[in-house]
């Protein structure tokens, strides 16, 4: 089994390597800024010509937008623009038009409603001092030291590692993986290099192929299983908070740089940003660490898991659990459960974003027409069922997974689900006492549901 997969080192990198590495992503910049400043000029004088009455077959030619007429049109223009162009490598400069490509297209595939998500915009020109730093080499010299301290990437040479590549470098000397790409990166003050590398996996199984486990996360616990497992919720980001707010105050009080009057930092400023830098690298690091952990044993574990499509952008507006959210990390549970799934020989499956997994009982099927979020224990108005409220949801996720027969199905609704929320009463046949959740059957009728927070 083939896959794709990453592999990231930081850097320890050298004064003079430094400068080599920002002087590569400066050319990229400056690539990326030449042609998106072509794209648009031209955009601009066509619909100039328009307002003028121009006749279509009279308009300015239109340029293209694929990287190969990108790169096409760099090359023939680079000796002007840019005079310096062979102290870098041809990678930087492919790496500004390729996100230019990619950018565009993805700005013409949502204006023309083929790019899922949210509205993508017309792509913007990258500013020195806000851009990200970043390369990305796809051909030369590629490769990982054997001392397994060491890469090394074209142009740049021979480049230490701050720990050991002995990951990678195993599997390229058991001939089971194959470096496609390198991508060096300064993340919150340190560089990294990623390694796209595509490797051959063994074929896994679960440890339980054919236990199904309900997934219901939520800002007072992590994760709720329908096993009745309860994964805490850490708040790295609370912990933190106080260390954090100290270190930005100490930056405030210093000497900052200001662009009207040409000041620059003082070294004090510099070291205390970096320290802020830092503070929210450590946060970033043990939110990932985290959510690692959990679905790697999720994936490994159950052969079926059922989670939730949220929609998380709309609860990120709400000004009082937006912070909490953002900390808990939604999204990225449910993006690394989907590939781990896959890994493993599992699969992974989605319940509609309208399933009422908090307002159904688990016991009987009956659903409430409101259920507040404060309210944290469950308790059905039919058969008497008192249950913590996201243990209930989790049960009822377990149960959807019954509905589908196919491995990888997209979002399933489970019981008619639509926007709208309707009592209904307990169901014809009931779970026997005794029965696992995950094991019920029984006539349900249709039923709504409701777009439901998961800060539950």
């Amino acid at each position: 089994m083939k896959t794709i997969r990453a592999y990231r080192f930081a850097l320890d990198l050298t004064a003079s390597q430094e400068r080599a590495v920002l002087a590569h992503a400066g050319a990229a910049r400056v690539a990326y800024n030449w042609a998106l400043a072509r794209v648009k000029a031209v955009m601009d004088q066509r619909v100039a010509e328009c307002t003028y009455g121009t006749p279509d077959e009279q308009l300015t030619p239109t340029v293209g937008w694929s990287l190969a007429q990108l790169r096409k049109a760099w090359n023939a223009a680079k000796p002007n623009v840019a005079p310096w162009w062979a102290e870098c490598s041809k990678e930087a400069y492919n790496t500004g038009l390729d996100n230019l490509a990619r950018g565009l297209k993805n700005w013409s595939d949502s204006r023309a409603g083929q790019h899922a998500g949210r509205r993508v915009g017309f792509p913007r020109f990258k500013s020195r001092r806000r851009a990200t730093p970043s390369v990305r080499f796809t051909t030369g010299a590629i490769r990982v030291e054997p001392d397994r301290k060491h890469v090394v990437l074209p142009r740049l040479g021979r480049l230490k590692t701050h720990e050991s590549t002995r990951k990678l470098a195993r599997r390229i000397e058991a001939g089971t993986a194959r470096i496609l790409s390198a991508t060096v990166r300064r993340d919150n003050g340190r560089w990294h290099v990623a390694f796209c590398v595509e490797i051959e996996r063994t074929e896994r199984m679960p440890t339980r192929p054919r236990a199904v486990v309900g997934v219901d996360v939520g800002v007072t616990h992590l994760a709720v299983l329908s096993t009745g497992e309860m994964v805490p919720n850490p708040r790295h980001l609370d912990e933190a908070a106080q260390r954090m707010r100290r270190l930005a105050r100490q930056m405030s009080r210093r000497v900052g740089p200001d662009r009207r009057t040409g000041q620059r930092p003082s070294k004090r400023w510099e070291r205390a940003r970096q320290q802020v830098a830092q503070a929210h690298a450590r946060v970033a690091n043990l939110r990932r660490d985290d959510l690692h952990k959990l679905t790697t044993r999720l994936a490994s574990t159950y052969g079926t898991i059922v989670v939730e499509d949220l929609n998380v952008a709309g609860m990120l507006r709400n000004r009082r659990l937006a912070r909490q959210i953002a900390d808990a990390g939604f999204g990225e549970i449910r993006r690394q459960v989907t590939y781990k799934a896959e890994w493993n020989g599992g699969r992974r499956i989605v319940a509609d974003r309208w399933y009422p997994s908090s307002k159904t009982c688990s016991g009987c099927g009956a659903v409430k027409a409101k259920l507040p979020l404060r309210v944290r224990t469950y308790t059905c108005n039919s058969c008497g069922l008192v249950i913590d409220r996201d243990l209930n949801a989790a049960h009822n996720l377990a149960t959807l997974a019954r509905e589908v027969t196919t491995a990888g199905s997209g979002p399933v609704a489970g019981r008619g689900a639509d926007r709208k929320t309707r009592p209904a009463g307990p169901v014809a046949t009931k779970r026997q006492p005794g029965t696992a959740h995950a094991g019920k059957t029984g006539t349900v009728p249709p039923q709504g549901g409701t777009c439901r927070s998961a800060a539950h």
